[in-house]
Order: C-alpha cells, then structure tokens, then sequence
C-alpha cells in the first residue's frame, strides 16, 4: 500500500499575507493566532486587518519560544471553553509545530504560516517535540496535513540569510534519504511503502536547490524577490515536505538523535544538523572523492556545516562522536538503510568527515 499526504492547498509570493482573511474564511469562522512577539510584529497587523476584513474572528496567543509539552499545555489550557475552527501556526518551525498539536488537541483545523524557510515543517501533519533545553524528546501527529499554507516571500527573503541556509540544508538531503528508504524497503512517515511521486519530488527538490542557489542568494542580499528565490522557497518548504513525508526518511534526520543531545550542536538549526547528518550517510554511502569535494564545494556556497566545530560544538573528541554515534543508531530511521549499521559504522563515518 502506497500513501501519500500534502496539504489541501499551498499558496506562496510576495505580498499573500495581505489575503489570508479570504483563505481562512473558506475554512471557517474563527481563528487562534499562535506567534511569537517578533512574528506579531512583522505580521499580526496584516493578519487582523485581513481577517476582520473577511468576517473571520482572530484571538491571539504568543508563542513562548520553544514546542515542549508544557508550552502545548499552556496553550489549550488559556483557550479554556473558547475554541476556535482553526489554529494558526505563523513563524519558524517550533511554532508551526506547536500550533499542529494545538490543533489537534481541540479538534481545529490548522493553517500554517512560515515567516522563514529554515525547514519544511510547515507542509507535514507531524512535529518534533523537544526539552526545555532543546533535546529531542518526542514525535506527535496531527490528524492531517495543514488546510493551509500560506508563504509570503516578501517576509520570507527578511529573514536572515542563515536561516534560509538551513532551509537549503533540510531540502538537499531528501532526495539521498528517499533514495535510501525506498532502496531498504523501509516506510515514510505514513507507515506505508514510498509512492514513486515522492521520489520524483526529493530530485526535483535537489535539482532545484541545486540550480537556483546562487542566483537566490543574491535576491536576498538584494531583499528583492526574483524567480530564483521564489524556486528555492518552494523547493525548501513545499518541494522538502512532501518528499519527506511520503518519501521516508534514513541516515541523515537519524543523526538529529545525536547531535541533539550534544551541547553548542544541540542548538543549532535543524536544517544544518541534518546538513551534517548527510556528509555522514554520504561517508557510509561509500560515495567517491569527486562526489565529495562538489558536495562540499557545494556546503561551502551554501553556508552550510562541514564540521561539528561549524555546528557550534567546542571540540569534537572522541567522547563527543561516541555519544552522537551511540544515540543516532538507535534511531528508527537508521534501519531505512541499503545495510545494516551500529554505532561503530556511524563513529567511523564522522571521523572521516571531521577529517576531510
């Protein structure tokens, strides 16, 4: 059995937040904007002004920063008895995030609205639930994908540059993920065998990051969106998710178990973790010197993680790779793998990319 899953619709360029309002009200009546202070600057004003225009009541509630159960409980206990039709999840992935297990919690329907590229969490019906200190500690599920999402690049190319390389980070490795979850007959992330759609989706998504990096990175030092930019948003937020989700994941998000768990490397953005997560399935790939140093060429142009150090870790000792190695291979997502692979493999594997 093949499953695939996608949001109901997907609208994306510069200037839609000024249409929200006429999208909400074909989903229903009321609306919860989750955001965080920053995020109701750059576009709470619009939101109001769009919903009100089109009879759709808006309450707000700011995101505190961080999606951890206590936050999701904080949020539906201050809804109390006052449920809305529909929440809305506007920001980076963490709120996003929050705002899908919001949704499903009081039985709303959930609209995203992304305010960065980083990653591609704004199209998946899942959301990566950490610790006050930003460990990974669980995985929940909305009921569906959004009912919306809603991308204004005009907002987007603000944001700063390292956040949309994060975004190119979590796009590039889909398509050697997928490539290994269908190669091992593993599952994506509905359980069910990867539909060849999702595959043509992961190369799509490389090929286009591929392409329009350069140019994209010049519209945003610009702060002028052109087609480039444009390509490279889809391809890091619509392109990224559905390959993801339908495609299944392997190596490189399993890393994210450990480099989670590593002081300096746990912060930083999701999108570089699995970045460097990739070198190392590449490694285990057993993928040649030239494939490598155009990769790396590649990270290098993109400003993405060639190191633990670029990470944010202090040194890379050998306790640190052992603990990174040991909490990786217990990840579900390893086994979607053409082999079988232990700690020892993954150690190995980040010795040789530290080295390079």
């Amino acid at each position: 059995m093949i499953v695939f899953g996608a949001p109901r619709r997907y609208v994306q360029g510069p200037g839609v937040m000024s249409r929200i309002g006429e999208e909400l009200a074909a989903i229903g009546n009321s609306a919860l904007l989750i955001a965080d202070n920053r995020v109701l600057e750059i576009c709470g004003e619009v939101i109001g002004k769009s919903t009100e225009a089109a009879g759709v009541a808006l309450s707000v509630i700011p995101f505190a920063g961080e999606i951890t159960y206590d936050e999701i409980a904080r949020i539906v206990s201050a809804l109390g008895a006052d449920r809305p039709e529909i929440v809305i999840g506007a920001g980076g992935g963490k709120t996003i995030d929050t705002g899908k297990i919001v949704a499903r919690d009081i039985g709303a329907a959930f609209v995203s609205v992304p305010t960065v590229a980083s990653n591609d969490s704004p199209t998946s019906h899942i959301a990566v639930v950490y610790d006050a200190d930003h460990k990974l500690v669980g995985i929940e599920e909305n009921r569906g994908n959004p009912e919306l999402v809603l991308v204004d690049t005009q907002i987007i190319i603000k944001a700063p540059l390292d956040l949309l390389s994060a975004g190119v980070g979590d796009a590039l490795v889909k398509v050697f993920e997928v490539e290994q979850c269908i190669g091992s007959g593993g599952k994506n992330v509905f359980g069910a065998t990867s539909p060849l759609t999702a595959l043509a989706l992961a190369r799509a998504c490389y090929d286009t990051v591929r392409q329009n990096l350069t140019d994209a990175y010049a519209a945003h030092e610009a702060g002028v969106p052109n087609a480039a930019f444009e390509a490279l948003v889809e391809a890091a937020v619509l392109m990224s998710g559905l390959a993801f989700e339908s495609g299944g994941l392997s190596i490189s998000h399993g890393m994210t178990r450990g480099l989670s768990a590593v002081p300096g490397v746990a912060s930083a953005l999701h999108g570089h973790q699995v970045a460097y997560g990739l070198l190392v399935q590449l490694e285990l790939e057993n993928r040649d010197d030239a494939f490598m140093r155009d990769m790396r060429g590649f990270y290098r142009d993109a400003r993405l993680p060639l190191t633990l150090s670029q990470l944010g870790a202090d040194q890379a000792s050998n306790s640190m790779v052992q603990t990174i190695a040991d909490l990786s291979a217990a990840a579900a997502h390893i086994k979607k793998f053409s082999r079988s692979i232990g700690a020892s493999d993954i150690a190995a594997a980040i010795e040789r990319v530290e080295a390079a």
